[in-house]
């Protein structure tokens, strides 16, 4: 199956070639990155925990690099601790509430992660991220400092409550990821290389932060259900299913899709917002940092949309996919022709009978007409299906060679 998606994709073929041949194996990456002691540790367990981010907080510009490495560790281990279903209630509040102090604490750690969680041993050695986070210029400690004890507090209030209207998921993925677009756009003007209205112009980075909070929360519909918990708003879900359990039963299979295609039209409300706070964003290696998870939210909506596999299983975009859109999200034209791009499948996936179709249409439809006014040779246009033509051709003459040659034998 990997060999036939890569033959049915050969522009995804080329671009995981030039991938493996531009970024080393981790080892040699912290040698490069010139850094040793507690910080290599750190770009270790940057490595461990995501590996797709790591390989663009690696190439940042080096007066970022350091700062939104433990930045993001920082809120990793926070994130555990939130994740974790074997830390008590109120245990695990204490914890959220006051984990901006801990980043403080000399060798301060924790070691009672649940045995199932992935990312304990970051915790277990959180000292070297306290030791280097209180290395950095003053200026970034306040910045996530501030932001720690903000999501902290959110995450602590939704221990307690459940995502029920609209406007309580828009606050919960405030905190676990707004802020987050919040933080780094603080850093980004504090550094001198973007523009502060950057840091300044916070609704643009806080639905930055939300299309790709939204974006995981539709995908992992089944993953959360079967672990218990659901974050699609009430408000969403109540409409198609008595329960969460029912909302991704096979028995519920075409409510339970019209639930996920609301999901995506929710998600896909924030597509303005995101390529305005591109377009505010200058230095290479910040926009690229900042554009390839939006690439990769937009191809994920568009594979999770109308599909009902999301509800069975967690769907991925296949890798050749995420490796190409790595490739391509290096500037504001290339990003606007895969929202484009991605836009228009999901419009061919978009039917009558779905009740978002019309909400869904006047999105796309704008969407689509606003990036095409924007770019100087109007709407992009995808050579795939060129390509595979042209392949396809080529294995046909190579079997029509062969067998001639063989039955002349």
């Amino acid at each position: 199956m990997a060999f036939l998606d890569w033959v049915l994709h050969p522009t995804e073929l080329w671009a995981a070639f030039w991938y493996v041949m531009r970024h080393a194996p981790p080892d040699e990456k912290t040698v490069k990155l010139q850094v040793s002691g507690d910080m290599k540790r750190c770009y270790d367990f940057l490595e461990m925990t995501s590996r797709s981010f790591a390989a663009v907080i690696q190439e940042l510009n080096p007066k970022l690099r350091d700062a939104i490495c433990l930045f993001y560790l920082i809120l990793r281990g926070l994130d555990t601790i939130e994740d974790d279903m074997t830390i008590p209630g109120a245990k695990k509040r204490d914890l959220l509430e006051k984990f901006h102090n801990f980043i403080y604490e000399d060798g301060w750690s924790f070691k009672e992660s649940g045995p199932d969680e992935k990312d304990a041993l970051l915790l277990v050695e959180f000292a070297v991220v306290v030791s280097e986070f209180k290395r950095l210029p003053v200026e970034f400690q306040d910045i996530i400092a501030d932001i720690t004890k903000r999501m902290g507090s959110g995450m602590s209030k939704y221990t307690r409550s459940r995502v029920e209207s609209l406007d309580d998921y828009n606050e919960y993925c405030h905190y676990v990821a707004g802020l987050v677009g919040h933080g780094l756009s603080r850093l980004f003007a504090e550094s001198g290389l973007e523009d502060k209205s950057v840091g300044e112009n916070l609704e643009l980075a806080n639905s930055m932060g939300l299309f790709l909070q939204k974006t995981n929360i539709t995908r992992d519909i089944n993953e959360d259900v079967l672990d218990g918990r659901c974050f699609w708003p009430s408000a969403i879900w109540s409409k198609y299913a008595d329960n969460e359990d029912t909302l991704i039963a096979r028995s519920n299979r075409e409510q339970g899709i019209k639930g996920l295609n609301e999901m995506c039209t929710n998600a896909l409300s924030h597509i303005p917002d995101v390529i305005e706070y591109l377009s505010s964003i200058h230095e290479p290696t910040v926009f690229k940092f900042c554009a390839i998870p939006q690439s990769m939210a937009i191809a994920t909506i568009a594979l999770c949309y109308n599909n009902g596999r999301v509800l069975d299983d967690n769907v991925k975009i296949r890798k050749g996919e995420a490796l190409k859109l790595i490739a391509a999200s290096t500037n504001l034209d290339s990003v606007k022709c895969i929202f484009y791009r991605y836009l228009e499948q999901i419009e061919s996936k978009n039917e009558p009978s779905n009740p978002m179709y019309e909400q869904v249409r006047k999105i796309v439809d704008k969407a689509k007409k606003d990036i095409a006014g924007s770019l100087k040779g109007g709407p992009p246009v995808d050579f795939t299906k060129e390509y595979l033509l042209i392949i396809l051709l080529f294995v046909a003459v190579f079997a029509f060679v062969y067998q001639y040659n063989t039955a002349g034998l």
